[in-house]
C-alpha cells in the first residue's frame, strides 16, 4: 500500500467524485442477492440484496435505522450477531465464496483483503494500551513485521493519515484523543495490512461537520491513492453525494432504489428515495445537488 499524501486538502471534495480509471479486473466484492435470517426470531431481515464493487470503486449504503444495511456489511465481514445468518444468495472476495471459509480462513482474510471502520472508534481501541502500539500490532500480525519496522510504519500511517505530531499520538492513550483523532487512528490501523476493500459503516456519523469532511477526503484519497475499494454505510444522502459512484436505497431489509449516485439523486423514481432526499437537503444535501445541476 502506498504512503499517502501528508498535506491535508485545501477546502472541500467535490461531489461523487469516482476514483482513479481501473482496467477490467475481476471486482473487489460481489454480493448476490444476499438474505439475512433472524432463526431466534425466525424471520428474514435482509432480502436480496444485490451490487458490485470493482477496485477504485465506492459503493454508498443509505437508509433509516433498521434497514439492514449494516447487517449486509457485517455479513460480507463473517460478523453477523449470534443468531442471525446468511439463509440465501452468495458473497464472493475477490471472487473467493466466503460461505465456505474455516474461521482461521477468516482471521488471514479480515485485515489484510478486506476491513471496516465503525461509528464508535473508542468501542474498538483497547484503553490500556497506547494508540500506536496498537496499529503497530496489527502490521506485526499481519504482515510479519518485527517491531522496529512495526513502529515505523505505524509511524508513516499516523501520518499519513493527517495526524499532527505522529509520535506523541503514537504514545497516547484512546481517552487523550478527540473523535476525530481516534477516528484517523482507527482507519490507519484498518489500512495497516494493505486491505483491498474498506467497509466505513456510519464512521463519520459522531463527528461535526469540519472533521466529517477532513475524514471523507481522507477516505477519498485512500482510493485514489492505493485503488482502494470501498463501501459506505450511512443515513447521510450528503455523506454518499461527495463519495460515491453507486448508491443502494435499503429499507425495511430490501433494496428500494439502486444506481449511480448522480441519477438516483437527481432522477430519484421511488418515494423513499424521494423523502430521504427532501429530508436531507437543509443539513449539507442541497450544495451538492446545486453544484451538479450548474455544471
Amino acid at each position: 500500500m502506498s504512503t499517502l499524501s501528508q498535506n491535508p486538502r485545501a477546502g472541500r471534495r467535490a461531489p461523487a467524485r469516482s476514483g482513479p480509471t481501473m482496467p477490467a479486473t475481476a471486482p473487489a466484492l460481489s454480493v448476490r442477492d444476499v438474505r439475512i435470517s433472524d432463526r431466534a426470531g425466525g424471520r428474514e431481515i435482509v432480502h436480496g440484496v444485490s451490487f458490485t464493487l470493482a477496485p477504485g470503486r465506492t459503493v454508498g449504503i443509505v437508509g433509516e435505522s433498521g434497514s439492514g444495511k449494516t447487517l449486509t456489511c457485517r455479513a460480507t465481514l463473517g460478523i453477523l450477531p449470534p443468531h442471525f445468518e446468511i439463509t440465501g444468495g452468495s458473497v464472493e472476495i475477490e471472487g473467493r465464496d466466503i460461505g465456505g471459509l474455516t474461521p482461521g480462513e477468516w482471521t488471514a482474510l479480515r485485515g489484510s483483503t478486506i476491513s471496516a471502520v465503525f461509528q464508535d472508534p473508542s468501542s474498538y481501541l483497547n484503553p490500556s494500551i497506547p494508540v500506536g502500539r496498537q496499529v503497530a500490532e496489527v502490521i506485526r500480525v499481519k504482515k510479519g513485521a518485527g517491531r522496529r519496522e512495526a513502529r515505523h510504519r505505524a509511524l508513516e500511517l499516523l501520518r499519513a493519515v493527517h495526524l499532527r505530531e505522529p509520535e506523541l499520538v503514537y504514545s497516547q492513550y484512546a481517552f487523550e484523543l478527540s473523535g476525530g483523532m481516534l477516528q484517523r487512528v482507527l482507519i490507519a490501523a484498518a489500512v495497516a495490512a494493505g486491505p483491498r476493500i474498506l467497509i466505513a459503516d456510519e464512521a463519520t456519523t459522531a463527528l461535526d461537520v469540519t472533521v466529517q469532511a477532513e475524514i471523507l477526503d481522507l477516505l477519498a484519497d485512500l482510493r485514489a491513492d492505493t485503488g482502494l475499494a470501498l463501501v459506505v454505510v450511512s443515513h447521510d444522502l450528503a455523506v454518499v453525494a461527495q463519495l460515491c459512484d453507486e448508491v443502494l436505497v435499503m429499507r425495511q431489509g430490501e433494496v428500494v432504489e439502486q444506481g449511480p449516485t448522480e441519477e438516483v439523486l437527481h432522477r430519484p423514481r421511488h418515494a423513499y428515495t424521494r423523502l430521504l432526499i427532501a429530508e436531507h437537503q437543509q443539513y449539507g444535501l442541497e450544495k451538492f445537488l446545486t453544484t451538479e445541476e450548474d455544471a
